[in-house]
Protein backbone atom coordinates (compact mmCIF):
# COMPACT_ATOMS: atom_id res chain seq x y z
CA UNK A 1 0.00 0.00 0.00
CA UNK A 2 1.28 3.46 -0.77
CA UNK A 3 2.35 5.56 2.17
CA UNK A 4 0.25 8.57 1.18
CA UNK A 5 -3.43 8.39 0.39
CA UNK A 6 -5.97 11.14 0.09
CA UNK A 7 -8.90 11.26 2.50
CA UNK A 8 -11.86 12.72 0.61
CA UNK A 9 -14.45 14.76 2.48
CA UNK A 10 -17.90 14.69 0.90
CA UNK A 11 -20.78 17.02 1.53
CA UNK A 12 -23.19 15.77 4.19
CA UNK A 13 -25.77 13.36 2.78
CA UNK A 14 -29.44 13.58 3.67
CA UNK A 15 -31.49 10.42 3.97
CA UNK A 16 -35.01 10.33 2.67
CA UNK A 17 -36.51 11.16 6.06
CA UNK A 18 -33.88 13.68 7.08
CA UNK A 19 -35.66 16.75 5.75
CA UNK A 20 -36.54 18.19 9.13
CA UNK A 21 -40.11 17.54 10.13
CA UNK A 22 -42.34 20.58 10.31
CA UNK A 23 -42.72 21.00 14.11
CA UNK A 24 -46.41 21.89 13.85
CA UNK A 25 -47.25 18.94 11.61
CA UNK A 26 -45.25 16.52 13.76
CA UNK A 27 -46.85 17.81 16.95
CA UNK A 28 -50.30 17.45 15.38
CA UNK A 29 -49.44 13.89 14.35
CA UNK A 30 -48.35 13.02 17.88
CA UNK A 31 -51.58 14.39 19.34
CA UNK A 32 -53.80 12.66 16.79
CA UNK A 33 -52.01 9.33 17.29
CA UNK A 34 -52.43 9.62 21.07
CA UNK A 35 -56.15 10.33 20.61
CA UNK A 36 -56.76 7.45 18.19
CA UNK A 37 -54.97 4.48 19.77
CA UNK A 38 -55.95 2.18 22.63
CA UNK A 39 -54.54 2.09 26.14
CA UNK A 40 -52.24 -0.72 25.00
CA UNK A 41 -50.05 1.91 23.34
CA UNK A 42 -48.38 5.15 24.43
CA UNK A 43 -47.11 8.46 23.05
CA UNK A 44 -44.18 10.09 24.83
CA UNK A 45 -42.41 13.43 24.64
CA UNK A 46 -38.90 14.67 25.52
CA UNK A 47 -38.55 14.67 29.30
CA UNK A 48 -40.73 11.60 29.84
CA UNK A 49 -39.11 8.39 31.00
CA UNK A 50 -39.70 6.07 28.00
CA UNK A 51 -38.66 8.67 25.41
CA UNK A 52 -34.85 8.30 25.68
CA UNK A 53 -35.13 4.52 25.31
CA UNK A 54 -37.30 4.94 22.23
CA UNK A 55 -34.96 7.30 20.34
CA UNK A 56 -31.55 5.94 21.46
CA UNK A 57 -29.60 3.77 19.02
CA UNK A 58 -26.56 1.50 19.31
CA UNK A 59 -24.59 4.12 17.34
CA UNK A 60 -25.14 7.64 18.65
CA UNK A 61 -24.85 8.98 15.10
CA UNK A 62 -28.05 7.09 14.27
CA UNK A 63 -30.12 8.87 16.94
CA UNK A 64 -32.21 12.04 16.46
CA UNK A 65 -34.50 14.02 18.72
CA UNK A 66 -37.99 13.11 17.60
CA UNK A 67 -40.99 15.35 18.28
CA UNK A 68 -42.52 12.39 20.10
CA UNK A 69 -42.08 8.65 20.37
CA UNK A 70 -44.88 6.17 19.87
CA UNK A 71 -44.86 2.69 21.39
CA UNK A 72 -47.61 0.65 19.71
CA UNK A 73 -48.90 -2.21 21.81
CA UNK A 74 -50.93 -3.79 19.03
CA UNK A 75 -50.57 -4.03 15.28
CA UNK A 76 -53.98 -2.38 14.93
CA UNK A 77 -52.80 0.68 16.89
CA UNK A 78 -49.74 0.90 14.68
CA UNK A 79 -52.08 0.88 11.67
CA UNK A 80 -53.99 3.84 13.14
CA UNK A 81 -50.72 5.72 13.59
CA UNK A 82 -49.74 5.09 9.97
CA UNK A 83 -53.14 6.47 8.89
CA UNK A 84 -52.39 9.72 10.75
CA UNK A 85 -48.84 9.88 9.41
CA UNK A 86 -50.06 9.32 5.86
CA UNK A 87 -52.76 11.98 6.09
CA UNK A 88 -50.44 14.64 7.54
CA UNK A 89 -47.38 13.53 5.49
CA UNK A 90 -45.30 13.53 8.67
CA UNK A 91 -41.76 12.13 8.57
CA UNK A 92 -41.46 9.08 10.82
CA UNK A 93 -39.06 6.28 11.69
CA UNK A 94 -39.38 2.70 12.91
CA UNK A 95 -36.93 1.32 15.44
CA UNK A 96 -36.66 -2.38 16.28
CA UNK A 97 -33.36 -3.08 18.03
CA UNK A 98 -31.79 0.20 16.87
CA UNK A 99 -28.57 -1.35 15.58
CA UNK A 100 -28.32 0.39 12.21
CA UNK A 101 -25.34 2.70 11.65
CA UNK A 102 -26.93 4.50 8.70
CA UNK A 103 -28.10 7.91 9.96
CA UNK A 104 -31.80 8.50 9.55
CA UNK A 105 -32.64 4.91 8.63
CA UNK A 106 -34.52 4.32 11.89
CA UNK A 107 -34.56 7.80 13.44
CA UNK A 108 -36.36 11.07 12.69
CA UNK A 109 -37.23 14.53 13.99
CA UNK A 110 -40.88 13.61 13.39
CA UNK A 111 -42.65 10.59 14.93
CA UNK A 112 -40.34 7.88 16.27
CA UNK A 113 -42.13 4.52 16.31
CA UNK A 114 -40.48 2.14 18.78
CA UNK A 115 -41.49 -1.53 18.56
CA UNK A 116 -40.33 -2.40 22.08
CA UNK A 117 -43.77 -3.64 23.19
CA UNK A 118 -43.64 -6.38 20.55
CA UNK A 119 -41.51 -8.46 22.87
CA UNK A 120 -43.11 -11.89 22.87
CA UNK A 121 -41.47 -15.21 22.00
CA UNK A 122 -44.09 -17.93 21.46
CA UNK A 123 -42.97 -21.46 20.58
CA UNK A 124 -45.33 -23.86 18.84
CA UNK A 125 -44.03 -27.43 19.26
CA UNK A 126 -46.55 -28.80 16.77
CA UNK A 127 -45.38 -26.64 13.85
CA UNK A 128 -41.86 -26.30 15.30
CA UNK A 129 -41.97 -22.55 14.81
CA UNK A 130 -41.37 -19.55 17.05
CA UNK A 131 -43.29 -16.29 16.67
CA UNK A 132 -41.03 -13.45 17.70
CA UNK A 133 -41.79 -9.80 18.40
CA UNK A 134 -40.03 -7.25 16.21
CA UNK A 135 -38.88 -5.20 19.20
CA UNK A 136 -36.54 -7.89 20.53
CA UNK A 137 -32.82 -8.43 20.16
CA UNK A 138 -31.53 -11.83 19.15
CA UNK A 139 -29.73 -12.55 22.43
CA UNK A 140 -33.09 -12.19 24.23
CA UNK A 141 -34.70 -14.59 21.75
CA UNK A 142 -31.94 -17.19 22.17
CA UNK A 143 -32.27 -17.03 25.97
CA UNK A 144 -36.04 -17.57 25.75
CA UNK A 145 -35.73 -20.59 23.44
CA UNK A 146 -32.77 -22.29 25.17
CA UNK A 147 -34.85 -24.05 27.89
CA UNK A 148 -37.00 -25.52 25.11
CA UNK A 149 -34.01 -27.09 23.35
CA UNK A 150 -34.61 -25.21 20.10
CA UNK A 151 -33.07 -22.27 18.27
CA UNK A 152 -33.60 -19.98 15.28
CA UNK A 153 -31.29 -18.58 12.62
CA UNK A 154 -30.30 -15.11 13.81
CA UNK A 155 -27.47 -12.72 14.66
CA UNK A 156 -24.00 -13.68 15.86
CA UNK A 157 -23.51 -10.85 18.37
CA UNK A 158 -25.39 -9.26 21.28
CA UNK A 159 -27.60 -6.22 20.83
CA UNK A 160 -28.64 -6.85 17.22
CA UNK A 161 -32.35 -6.35 16.57
CA UNK A 162 -34.63 -9.06 15.22
CA UNK A 163 -36.44 -6.75 12.79
CA UNK A 164 -33.57 -5.23 10.82
CA UNK A 165 -31.60 -8.43 10.42
CA UNK A 166 -34.66 -10.48 9.45
CA UNK A 167 -35.79 -7.97 6.81
CA UNK A 168 -32.34 -7.54 5.25
CA UNK A 169 -31.14 -11.14 4.88
CA UNK A 170 -29.58 -12.49 8.06
CA UNK A 171 -26.22 -14.29 8.22
CA UNK A 172 -25.81 -16.57 11.23
CA UNK A 173 -23.61 -19.18 12.86
CA UNK A 174 -26.28 -21.60 11.65
CA UNK A 175 -26.37 -20.39 8.03
CA UNK A 176 -24.18 -23.20 6.68
CA UNK A 177 -26.78 -25.66 8.00
CA UNK A 178 -30.07 -23.86 7.43
CA UNK A 179 -29.55 -20.78 5.23
CA UNK A 180 -30.14 -17.10 5.91
CA UNK A 181 -32.74 -15.86 8.38
CA UNK A 182 -35.02 -14.95 5.44
CA UNK A 183 -34.87 -18.59 4.34
CA UNK A 184 -36.47 -19.69 7.61
CA UNK A 185 -39.30 -17.15 7.93
CA UNK A 186 -42.71 -18.84 7.70
CA UNK A 187 -44.92 -15.78 8.21
CA UNK A 188 -44.86 -12.04 8.82
CA UNK A 189 -47.40 -9.99 10.76
CA UNK A 190 -47.34 -6.88 8.58
CA UNK A 191 -48.93 -3.49 9.11
CA UNK A 192 -49.31 -2.31 5.55
CA UNK A 193 -48.78 1.33 4.52
CA UNK A 194 -52.58 1.83 4.36
CA UNK A 195 -52.89 0.76 8.01
CA UNK A 196 -54.37 -2.71 7.49
CA UNK A 197 -52.86 -5.71 9.28
CA UNK A 198 -52.04 -8.76 7.19
CA UNK A 199 -50.49 -12.14 7.97
CA UNK A 200 -48.15 -12.73 5.04
CA UNK A 201 -47.13 -16.29 4.12
CA UNK A 202 -45.74 -18.05 1.07
CA UNK A 203 -49.29 -18.06 -0.35
CA UNK A 204 -48.88 -14.28 -0.80
CA UNK A 205 -46.21 -14.91 -3.39
CA UNK A 206 -45.19 -11.36 -4.32
CA UNK A 207 -45.35 -9.80 -0.87
CA UNK A 208 -43.59 -12.77 0.72
CA UNK A 209 -40.84 -12.37 -1.88
CA UNK A 210 -40.49 -8.66 -1.11
CA UNK A 211 -40.33 -9.05 2.66
CA UNK A 212 -37.60 -11.69 2.36
CA UNK A 213 -34.73 -9.21 2.21
CA UNK A 214 -36.61 -6.12 0.96
CA UNK A 215 -36.23 -4.15 4.21
CA UNK A 216 -38.95 -1.66 5.24
CA UNK A 217 -40.36 -0.88 1.80
CA UNK A 218 -43.69 -2.65 2.21
CA UNK A 219 -44.89 -1.59 5.65
CA UNK A 220 -43.94 -2.37 9.24
CA UNK A 221 -43.44 -5.97 10.37
CA UNK A 222 -44.44 -6.47 14.00
CA UNK A 223 -43.89 -10.23 14.35
CA UNK A 224 -41.91 -12.92 12.56
CA UNK A 225 -42.76 -16.62 12.60
CA UNK A 226 -39.51 -18.55 12.15
CA UNK A 227 -38.71 -22.19 11.66
CA UNK A 228 -36.91 -23.64 14.69
CA UNK A 229 -34.18 -26.26 14.89
CA UNK A 230 -32.93 -28.52 17.70
CA UNK A 231 -30.22 -26.85 19.77
CA UNK A 232 -27.93 -28.27 22.44
CA UNK A 233 -24.57 -27.23 23.81
CA UNK A 234 -22.10 -25.68 21.38
CA UNK A 235 -18.36 -25.22 21.33
CA UNK A 236 -16.55 -22.00 20.55
CA UNK A 237 -15.52 -18.60 21.73
CA UNK A 238 -13.07 -15.76 21.30
CA UNK A 239 -9.34 -15.90 20.54
CA UNK A 240 -7.00 -12.91 20.23
CA UNK A 241 -3.59 -13.03 18.60
CA UNK A 242 -0.50 -10.82 18.52
CA UNK A 243 0.45 -9.01 15.32
CA UNK A 244 3.55 -11.25 15.15
CA UNK A 245 1.26 -14.10 14.12
CA UNK A 246 -0.77 -12.32 11.43
CA UNK A 247 0.79 -14.40 8.65
CA UNK A 248 -0.12 -17.64 10.42
CA UNK A 249 -3.65 -16.38 11.06
CA UNK A 250 -4.17 -15.32 7.45
CA UNK A 251 -2.99 -18.66 6.13
CA UNK A 252 -5.15 -20.57 8.62
CA UNK A 253 -8.16 -18.47 7.61
CA UNK A 254 -7.64 -19.18 3.92
CA UNK A 255 -7.21 -22.89 4.64
CA UNK A 256 -10.43 -22.95 6.68
CA UNK A 257 -12.40 -21.09 3.99
CA UNK A 258 -11.01 -23.32 1.22
CA UNK A 259 -11.09 -26.73 2.86
CA UNK A 260 -13.82 -26.87 5.51
CA UNK A 261 -16.91 -28.77 4.41
CA UNK A 262 -18.55 -29.34 7.81
CA UNK A 263 -21.75 -27.22 7.93
CA UNK A 264 -21.68 -27.16 11.74
CA UNK A 265 -18.44 -25.14 11.72
CA UNK A 266 -18.36 -21.34 11.42
CA UNK A 267 -15.68 -18.70 11.71
CA UNK A 268 -15.32 -14.92 11.91
CA UNK A 269 -11.90 -13.28 11.71
CA UNK A 270 -11.64 -9.68 12.86
CA UNK A 271 -8.81 -7.20 12.29
CA UNK A 272 -9.23 -4.32 14.75
CA UNK A 273 -7.15 -1.17 15.15
CA UNK A 274 -7.41 0.87 18.34
CA UNK A 275 -6.08 4.42 17.94
CA UNK A 276 -5.63 4.79 21.71
CA UNK A 277 -3.28 1.79 21.75
CA UNK A 278 -1.80 2.49 18.32
CA UNK A 279 -1.97 -1.22 17.66
CA UNK A 280 -3.61 -3.85 15.48
CA UNK A 281 -5.57 -6.56 17.27
CA UNK A 282 -6.46 -9.64 15.21
CA UNK A 283 -8.96 -12.10 16.65
CA UNK A 284 -11.12 -15.10 15.80
CA UNK A 285 -14.63 -16.13 16.79
CA UNK A 286 -14.88 -19.89 16.37
CA UNK A 287 -18.12 -21.86 16.48
CA UNK A 288 -19.11 -25.51 16.26
CA UNK A 289 -22.69 -26.70 16.66
CA UNK A 290 -21.93 -29.57 19.06
CA UNK A 291 -20.23 -29.85 22.45
CA UNK A 292 -16.88 -30.71 20.81
CA UNK A 293 -15.62 -30.21 17.24
CA UNK A 294 -14.10 -33.18 15.44
CA UNK A 295 -10.32 -33.22 15.04
CA UNK A 296 -8.96 -31.08 12.23
CA UNK A 297 -11.67 -28.43 11.92
CA UNK A 298 -10.04 -25.70 14.00
CA UNK A 299 -6.66 -27.27 14.79
CA UNK A 300 -4.64 -24.79 12.74
CA UNK A 301 -6.30 -21.75 14.36
CA UNK A 302 -5.95 -23.23 17.85
CA UNK A 303 -2.26 -23.99 17.31
CA UNK A 304 -1.35 -20.35 16.67
CA UNK A 305 0.08 -18.73 19.83
CA UNK A 306 -2.65 -16.55 21.33
CA UNK A 307 -2.90 -13.71 23.82
CA UNK A 308 -6.38 -14.67 25.06
CA UNK A 309 -8.26 -17.89 24.39
CA UNK A 310 -11.79 -18.04 25.76
CA UNK A 311 -12.97 -21.22 24.05
CA UNK A 312 -15.05 -23.96 25.65
CA UNK A 313 -18.32 -25.88 25.57
CA UNK A 314 -21.26 -23.66 26.51
CA UNK A 315 -24.86 -22.78 25.69
CA UNK A 316 -25.66 -20.96 22.47
CA UNK A 317 -26.74 -17.76 24.32
CA UNK A 318 -23.49 -17.80 26.30
CA UNK A 319 -21.47 -18.10 23.11
CA UNK A 320 -23.22 -15.05 21.61
CA UNK A 321 -22.07 -13.04 24.64
CA UNK A 322 -18.40 -13.85 23.94
CA UNK A 323 -18.54 -11.43 20.98
CA UNK A 324 -17.06 -7.98 21.60
CA UNK A 325 -19.63 -6.38 19.27
CA UNK A 326 -20.96 -4.06 21.98
CA UNK A 327 -17.55 -2.65 22.92
CA UNK A 328 -18.18 0.63 21.10
CA UNK A 329 -21.82 1.09 22.11
CA UNK A 330 -22.83 4.75 22.10
CA UNK A 331 -20.09 6.03 19.81
CA UNK A 332 -20.60 7.41 16.30
CA UNK A 333 -20.24 4.64 13.75
CA UNK A 334 -20.68 3.50 10.16
CA UNK A 335 -20.68 0.12 8.42
CA UNK A 336 -19.92 -0.66 4.81
CA UNK A 337 -19.36 -3.91 2.96
CA UNK A 338 -18.00 -5.70 -0.05
CA UNK A 339 -18.71 -9.23 -1.27
CA UNK A 340 -16.08 -11.93 -1.62
CA UNK A 341 -16.17 -15.22 -3.53
CA UNK A 342 -12.78 -16.64 -2.58
CA UNK A 343 -10.26 -15.72 0.10
CA UNK A 344 -6.52 -15.66 -0.57
CA UNK A 345 -3.53 -14.73 1.56
CA UNK A 346 -2.70 -11.68 -0.61
CA UNK A 347 -6.27 -10.44 -0.20
CA UNK A 348 -6.17 -10.86 3.59
CA UNK A 349 -2.80 -9.08 3.62
CA UNK A 350 -4.55 -6.19 1.85
CA UNK A 351 -7.30 -6.21 4.49
CA UNK A 352 -4.62 -5.97 7.20
CA UNK A 353 -3.02 -3.06 5.33
CA UNK A 354 -6.36 -1.25 5.06
CA UNK A 355 -7.00 -1.77 8.78
CA UNK A 356 -3.60 -0.42 9.75
CA UNK A 357 -3.61 2.49 7.30
CA UNK A 358 -6.99 3.90 8.26
CA UNK A 359 -6.74 2.93 11.92
CA UNK A 360 -3.38 4.64 12.41
CA UNK A 361 -4.27 7.76 10.41
CA UNK A 362 -4.01 10.76 12.73
CA UNK A 363 -5.64 12.82 9.98
CA UNK A 364 -8.75 10.64 10.02
CA UNK A 365 -8.73 10.07 13.78
CA UNK A 366 -11.01 7.04 14.00
CA UNK A 367 -11.11 5.68 17.54
CA UNK A 368 -11.70 2.15 16.27
CA UNK A 369 -11.41 0.54 12.84
CA UNK A 370 -12.53 -3.04 12.19
CA UNK A 371 -12.66 -5.40 9.20
CA UNK A 372 -14.55 -8.68 9.65
CA UNK A 373 -13.97 -11.74 7.45
CA UNK A 374 -17.00 -14.05 7.29
CA UNK A 375 -16.33 -17.23 5.28
CA UNK A 376 -19.25 -19.55 4.61
CA UNK A 377 -19.67 -22.75 2.62
CA UNK A 378 -20.31 -22.23 -1.12
CA UNK A 379 -23.69 -23.91 -0.56
CA UNK A 380 -24.98 -21.27 1.88
CA UNK A 381 -27.70 -20.09 -0.54
CA UNK A 382 -28.90 -23.60 -1.45
CA UNK A 383 -31.20 -24.04 1.54
CA UNK A 384 -34.26 -22.41 -0.02
CA UNK A 385 -35.87 -22.50 -3.44
CA UNK A 386 -38.44 -19.84 -2.56
CA UNK A 387 -37.56 -16.58 -4.36
CA UNK A 388 -36.39 -13.71 -2.13
CA UNK A 389 -35.58 -10.04 -2.63
CA UNK A 390 -32.12 -10.74 -1.20
CA UNK A 391 -30.00 -12.42 -2.32
CA UNK A 392 -30.91 -11.59 -5.92
CA UNK A 393 -28.90 -14.57 -7.12
CA UNK A 394 -28.10 -17.85 -5.38
CA UNK A 395 -25.84 -19.22 -8.09
CA UNK A 396 -22.57 -18.35 -6.34
CA UNK A 397 -21.62 -18.43 -2.69
CA UNK A 398 -20.54 -14.82 -2.20
CA UNK A 399 -19.98 -13.77 1.41
CA UNK A 400 -20.01 -10.35 3.11
CA UNK A 401 -16.95 -8.61 4.48
CA UNK A 402 -17.92 -5.97 7.04
CA UNK A 403 -16.03 -2.69 7.43
CA UNK A 404 -16.73 -0.75 10.62
CA UNK A 405 -15.39 2.63 11.77
CA UNK A 406 -16.14 4.28 15.12
CA UNK A 407 -15.34 7.84 16.25
CA UNK A 408 -16.34 10.52 18.74
CA UNK A 409 -17.09 13.85 17.05
CA UNK A 410 -19.90 14.75 14.67
CA UNK A 411 -17.53 17.04 12.75
CA UNK A 412 -15.71 13.89 11.57
CA UNK A 413 -18.80 12.22 10.04
CA UNK A 414 -18.16 13.13 6.40
CA UNK A 415 -14.48 12.21 6.55
CA UNK A 416 -15.29 8.82 8.10
CA UNK A 417 -17.94 8.08 5.49
CA UNK A 418 -15.53 9.01 2.71
CA UNK A 419 -12.76 6.86 4.15
CA UNK A 420 -14.93 3.77 4.54
CA UNK A 421 -16.15 4.17 0.95
CA UNK A 422 -12.60 4.48 -0.37
CA UNK A 423 -11.45 1.44 1.56
CA UNK A 424 -14.41 -0.65 0.37
CA UNK A 425 -13.72 0.35 -3.23
CA UNK A 426 -10.07 -0.59 -2.94
CA UNK A 427 -10.84 -4.01 -1.43
CA UNK A 428 -13.63 -4.77 -3.89
CA UNK A 429 -11.17 -4.28 -6.75
CA UNK A 430 -8.79 -6.74 -5.11
CA UNK A 431 -11.55 -9.23 -4.26
CA UNK A 432 -12.31 -9.62 -7.96
CA UNK A 433 -16.08 -9.98 -7.59
CA UNK A 434 -17.44 -6.54 -8.54
CA UNK A 435 -20.85 -7.88 -9.58
CA UNK A 436 -21.48 -9.86 -6.39
CA UNK A 437 -24.44 -8.38 -4.49
CA UNK A 438 -23.75 -6.23 -1.42
CA UNK A 439 -25.41 -7.19 1.86
CA UNK A 440 -28.08 -4.54 2.65
CA UNK A 441 -27.62 -4.72 6.43
CA UNK A 442 -23.94 -3.76 6.14
CA UNK A 443 -24.14 -1.40 3.15
CA UNK A 444 -23.48 2.30 3.70
CA UNK A 445 -26.48 4.59 3.23
CA UNK A 446 -25.75 5.76 -0.33
CA UNK A 447 -25.07 2.32 -1.80
CA UNK A 448 -27.04 2.07 -5.08
CA UNK A 449 -29.92 -0.38 -4.71
CA UNK A 450 -28.80 -2.00 -7.97
CA UNK A 451 -25.69 -3.25 -6.14
CA UNK A 452 -27.83 -5.05 -3.55
CA UNK A 453 -30.88 -6.26 -5.48
CA UNK A 454 -29.67 -6.59 -9.08
CA UNK A 455 -32.17 -8.26 -11.37
CA UNK A 456 -34.86 -8.29 -8.67
CA UNK A 457 -35.31 -4.51 -8.83
CA UNK A 458 -38.04 -4.38 -11.52
CA UNK A 459 -40.22 -6.80 -9.56
CA UNK A 460 -39.54 -4.98 -6.27
CA UNK A 461 -40.35 -1.58 -7.77
CA UNK A 462 -43.61 -2.89 -9.20
CA UNK A 463 -44.52 -4.48 -5.87
CA UNK A 464 -43.71 -1.29 -3.96
CA UNK A 465 -46.05 0.70 -6.20
CA UNK A 466 -48.83 -1.85 -5.68
CA UNK A 467 -48.43 -2.05 -1.90
CA UNK A 468 -47.70 1.63 -1.22
CA UNK A 469 -49.24 3.79 -3.97
CA UNK A 470 -49.42 6.75 -1.54
CA UNK A 471 -45.67 6.47 -0.82
CA UNK A 472 -46.17 6.35 2.94
CA UNK A 473 -42.91 4.46 3.42
CA UNK A 474 -41.08 7.23 1.57
CA UNK A 475 -41.69 9.33 4.70
CA UNK A 476 -39.24 7.15 6.61
CA UNK A 477 -35.55 6.39 6.06
CA UNK A 478 -33.91 3.42 4.40
CA UNK A 479 -33.01 2.11 0.98
CA UNK A 480 -35.74 2.81 -1.57
CA UNK A 481 -36.36 0.85 -4.77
Amino acid sequence: MTAIRRICVLLPWAVLSAALADPTSAADACQQIAASVSTSSGVYYPGSLPYPRDVTHWASSSSQNATCSFEPGTAEDLGKALDVISTLRTPFAVKGGGHTTNPGFSSTTGVQIALSRFSDVVYDPESRTATIGAGLTWDTVYAALEPLGVNVVGARGPGVGVAGLSLGGGYSYLTNQYGLTVDTVQAYELVMPNGTVKNVTAKDEDLFFGLRGGLNNFGVVTRFTLQTFPQGQVWGGFITYSTDNIELLNQATVNFASNTTDPKAALMITYDYFLSRKSLGPSALVFYDAPTPPPGVFDELLAIPSLVKNVSTMSFPALIQTSMANATYGSRAIFDTISVLNYSVPFLDAVVNETTFWGSSSTLGAAFVSYVIEPFLPSLYNHSSTPSAFPPTRAKGFTPLKIYYSWANQTSDSAMHAAVRESALNLQRLAGAPQAPRYPNYAIFDTPVEMMYGGNLPRLRSLQQQVDPEHVMDLTGGFRF
